[in-house]
């Protein structure tokens, strides 16, 4: 009997990657009928996006990494923004990926039963029908986010119609009482909280979202990181008739973190942990690609240091250009206002790159100022720790409003921060900082330790994530 194999497609950053390496692992190591095949796209200028994929090389015995081979570089004029610039990179790559494929299916012990594609490579379900296997879409971000990128198609119009250029780059409405109505949100959304893509309709990356976006009704079903406990209302939003069936499987995770194949240790950052009184400590950091500028840098520390919580705070340079990563400031006490450190000397800790993971797991930690990545709000209700808002790129925004809104898990600093926002001033975040760490708020830490427990009992025999694991799986070997 033929071996079945899954393969996998994804854009090179580590939000996307990792999901979809540990969905892999995830699914091939429950059901162990199953192989698996992930596509490497490559970035030379991303070493830690090659860090994490060469530590995977040898995950496990039934999921492999493959490398696709590296193309001459892009030029400027084929992209404008760092969306952009993924797009053109991956859909370069569909030969590439059919001769991968065609490799595998040559084989006489397996069979594939269908190709993953995460949000930005739906070119490869081009590729799919083709070689005429079944293609599904990974989405690694919310079912709230999937609800609106099935609508923008939709929404566009109004956008078009209602919204101008406000001189920025963005648009705004013309009317400034307008609220959009999203069927995947519960509440009206108020315009300022849609991703930057969307609100810069004159560059590409608007364009190559609207692409992405019309392809996902063309795969035979949506594979989505979340769980229905935590998202009941976006997650029955999408299950409609007429649509790929949604397969909610979450929250899978990496709970090893990059302690395992970061060069940067975590000892140190650990061992400071270990020294404070539990729940005493409130973490910043603003995942793989958040960074701030030095103005902002300055009122955090000013609003640390009046707010007088112990802190673990990951700072991060911003990047060198549009395709690179944020990286390590060669000297941050330059960029702090004089004396902060020796002011917070014992009671705070700056570092750089961070095992976000591992630090969420430890007992010290009180709450988590977040860019509100999924993965990082996934993480972080897993360790049942209480969240505040401070959104900076891609959906962020949106699952900020929805965490605060919507579900009720989350402290609002900001719903709105993006690049070429007005600062958060340090009077903001001192008054966030209370309202996380005081416990004021007994409702939204009860729902918070509730989620964690949900999320757990999600992926456990019978729970509704492991339900919609074996009906996936029944649909794949179904195709075969």
């Amino acid at each position: 009997m033929k071996k079945l194999e899954v393969v996998f497609i994804s854009t090179p950053g580590i939000g996307n990657l990792v999901p979809v390496v540990e969905f892999a692992n995830h699914l091939t190591k429950h059901h162990p009928q199953f192989s698996a095949t992930v596509l490497i796209v490559t970035i030379a200028e991303r070493p830690l996006v090659n860090a994490y994929i060469q530590s995977r090389a040898s995950l496990s015995d039934r999921v492999r990494l493959v490398h696709l081979p590296n193309l001459d570089p892009l030029s400027p004029g084929e992209y404008q923004s760092s969306l952009g610039y993924l797009c053109v990179l991956i859909e370069k790559h569909k030969l590439h990926v059919k001769h991968a494929i065609k490799e595998i299916m040559d084989s006489d012990s397996v069979r594939v039963a269908g190709l993953f594609v995460d949000m930005f490579c739906t070119p490869m379900i081009d590729v799919a029908n083709e070689l005429d296997v079944p293609s599904y879409l990974y989405f690694a971000s919310p079912a709230s986010f999937l609800g609106f990128l099935l609508y923008l198609p939709t929404l566009d119009t109004q956008l078009a119609n209602e919204f101008v250029d406000s001189g920025s780059g963005l648009i705004v409405p013309r009317d400034s009482s307008i609220e959009l109505v999203i069927p995947s949100f519960l509440n009206p959304l108020p315009p300022r909280v849609l991703p930057t893509s969307t609100l810069k309709r004159n560059q590409d990356g608007h364009a190559w979202f609207l692409y992405q976006a019309r392809r996902y009704t063309e795969t035979k079903g949506i594979v989505v990181n979340t769980f229905r406990e935590l998202e009941p209302y976006a997650v029955d939003s999408v299950s409609v008739t007429g649509m790929p069936p949604v397969y909610p499987i979450g929250p899978v995770l990496d709970l090893y973190g990059p302690a395992q194949w970061h060069p940067a240790g975590n000892e140190e950052i650990i061992k400071w942990l270990d020294d404070q009184p539990p729940l005493s400590v409130v973490f910043l950091c603003f995942g793989s690609q958040g960074s701030l500028g030095v103005a902002q840098l300055i009122e955090i520390a000013t609003g640390l240091d009046r707010a007088g919580f112990r802190f673990l705070w990951s700072i991060r340079e911003p990047p060198k250009g549009t395709i690179y990563l944020p990286g390590e400031y060669p000297n941050i006490e330059e960029v702090l206002p004089q004396g902060f450190l020796n002011r917070t000397d014992g009671i705070g800790l700056l570092c750089g790159w961070v095992s976000q993971v591992t630090v969420l797991a430890h007992q010290a930690i009180g709450g988590f100022v977040s860019h509100c990545g999924w993965n990082s709000i996934l993480e972080s209700l897993w360790y049942g720790v209480p969240l505040a808002t401070w959104p900076i790129y891609a959906e962020q925004q949106m699952n900020a409003f929805q965490l605060v809104k919507e579900l009720g898990l989350a402290v609002e600093i900001r719903l709105d921060y993006r690049e070429g926002s007005d600062l958060v001033l340090a009077e903001e975040l001192e008054r966030g900082l209370r309202r996380l760490m005081d416990g004021g708020d007994e409702v939204r830490t009860r729902k918070v330790k509730e989620m964690k427990e949900k999320s757990r009992m999600a992926l456990m025999e019978n729970g509704s994530s492991y339900k919609s694991l074996k009906s996936l799986v029944k649909q794949l070997s179904a195709n075969c």
